[in-house]
């Protein structure tokens, strides 16, 4: 047993400044911004510290903390990190602070001005920080989890302040149409938070029988140290590996559908996608990405993390199940962002595609495969928040989101226009760009075992092509049209923060190695245990 530790510390310091920045008094409230932004710079040193000495020669899982939290069910507060996690871990914590420094402001009234210190904007200047801070929080406790149990509740926790900010501080107005639609494509913010919980409380609610049925078949094998039951994840697996747990394959089965079921919505896959593109579009930019670059990891992290090695032979029976519908969602989400017209609704179908590379990584079950879509979860982590946040900057100056309404922009706009131009080739993989290289391990670690799918999914380079190439010529080229021609450019704070993602775009895409030597010993390690529990 171990008392609170780093991990501890590492969840708790975006908690404890996002009820900080809420308890803030009135005439204080213009320190709300600057509070939560200290937190999240708080969070990323104590993920520094944990990266400087996290070993990936050492122990499977480090840094662990382990106290009894419900011993009554053989629930534990346990916490560790693998490279897996860790690599995540480091994405979260890097990501929101450019985030909050994105959204800076999002709550402002229209117009720009700050908000006074009274009222209805002094208050959401609060609360929008605190929710994203509880959202990383949360999502800190779900990559870091070593309790099954403590991992579901953390799971289903960050729903709550992801509803608030898409259904509270989206995009839309009250009469539910986005500003500047012009008349069409208008996404109902309220509708859009609805839909996005149902979707995955009802993912939630599977799981939680799941969760209760997997208890009872460590209750029979008296794996808890008291020889009942036990949510311990260490504990779980090595009884699979050393065959004291025994589940009826049908049982099994249904465990196995149970946890990825609730997984693949969250990721999402196709076909449970479609809660995705309306949330993106309805929420502010810089919550969009803290929805998709990092709380929607947690779902196919949770894949390589739990429905693999918990339940090896039915993620083994279920693979070409799992492999064709990551196969579809890759093409699906192509085909669906050359049809949009609207700039944002294209980034969240060509990140349907990139989440279905990840899942085919995952379920190919190969060294390369899961290592690649490990280093992926990362890549499309960054190239995603620079697509979206840029594409969002641009809207925000124009409260439109149609393509057909832009043109021209970087004669007026170059620095923009060229931040877009990297983001954009990060997004369709391009060798030297970040997303490449995992790209490339997946495509060789699935090949192997699944070459028609791995040769299908290559068709999507032509897609990504296609819609970032031409979304690009008619957003940024051309003649300028009507109304564009005073468009600003990228200001300071904007620049601040694009430049990190773009510099980590550029390095990760030439020398990824520290990355893959972080989570290569963490893969191999599970890879190893799922193959020796199926032979």
């Amino acid at each position: 047993m171990t008392g609170p530790g780093l991990l501890t510390a590492l969840w708790l310091t975006p908690l404890i400044g996002a009820l900080l920045v809420v308890a803030l008094p009135t005439r204080a409230r213009r320190a709300a911004r600057p509070l939560a932004l200290a937190a999240s710079l708080a969070v990323l040193g104590l993920t520094v510290a944990l990266a400087v000495g996290f070993d990936p020669g050492g122990d499977t899982h480090q840094f662990v903390e382990s106290r009894p939290w419900i011993p009554a069910f053989g629930a534990s507060y346990s916490l560790g990190i693998d490279g897996v996690a860790l690599v995540l871990v480091l994405l979260t914590a890097g990501l929101v602070p450019l985030l909050l420094l994105a959204g800076w402001r999002d709550t402002d009234p229209p117009g720009g001005e700050e908000p006074g210190d009274t009222g209805g904007e002094g208050r959401r200047a609060q609360t929008y920080p605190a929710l994203m801070l509880a959202t990383q929080g949360l999502a800190l406790v779900a990559f870091t989890s070593l309790d099954v149990l403590l991992f579901y509740v953390a799971f289903e926790a960050m729903l709550i302040p992801l509803y608030f900010l898409i259904g509270a501080f989206g995009n839309s107005d009250p009469g539910g149409r986005a500003a500047g639609d012009r008349g069409t494509g208008g996404v109902d913010r309220a509708r859009a938070a609805v839909r996005f919980l149902i979707y995955n409380l009802l993912g939630g609610l599977v799981m939680l029988a799941a969760v209760l049925g997997l208890y009872m078949y460590t209750d029979r094998a008296g794996l808890g140290p008291d020889g009942r039951g036990t949510f311990d994840y260490r504990l779980i697996t090595d009884a699979v590996t050393d065959g004291r747990l025994q589940i009826p394959p049908g049982a099994m089965l249904l465990l196995f559908a149970g946890f990825t079921l609730a997984f693949a919505i969250k990721a999402p896959l196709w076909p449970f996608h479609t809660w995705l593109p309306d949330a993106a579009v309805a929420a502010t930019p810089a919550s969009a990405v803290l929805m998709m670059a990092v709380v929607d990891k947690v779902g196919t992290f949770a894949m390589l993390r739990y429905s693999l090695p918990l339940f090896p032979e039915a993620a083994s029976t279920a693979t070409p199940v799992m492999v064709t519908l990551a196969v579809i969602s890759i093409i699906y989400g192509g085909v669906m962002a050359i049809a949009q017209t609207d700039l944002l609704r294209l980034i969240a179908y060509a990140s349907i595609s990139h989440f279905g590379f990840i899942v085919l990584g995952v379920f190919a079950a190969t060294e390369q495969s899961a290592t690649g879509s490990t280093l992926y979860m990362v890549n499309h982590g960054i190239a995603t928040a620079a697509l979206f946040l840029v594409a969002g900057f641009l809207v925000r100056r124009h409260r439109v989101r149609e393509i057909s309404s832009y043109g021209g922009v970087q004669q007026v706009a170059p620095v923009l226009a060229g931040m877009f131009l990297i983001a954009g080739l990060a997004t369709l993989s391009l060798p030297g760009l970040a997303p490449f290289i995992s790209e490339f391990l997946v495509f060789v670690g699935t090949f192997g075992v699944y070459p028609v799918a791995a040769v299908l999914s290559t068709a999507t380079l032509v897609l990504a092509a296609v819609y970032i190439l031409w979304t690009y010529q008619r957003v940024m080229g051309g003649p300028v049209e009507p109304g564009l021609q005073a468009t600003p450019d990228l200001s300071t704070r904007e620049r601040v923060v694009l430049a990190p993602l773009i510099a980590a775009l550029i390095v990760l895409g030439f020398y990824p190695q520290p990355a893959l030597d972080v989570i290569t010993p963490a893969v191999t390690k599970t890879v190893a245990h799922v193959e020796g529990a199926t032979r």
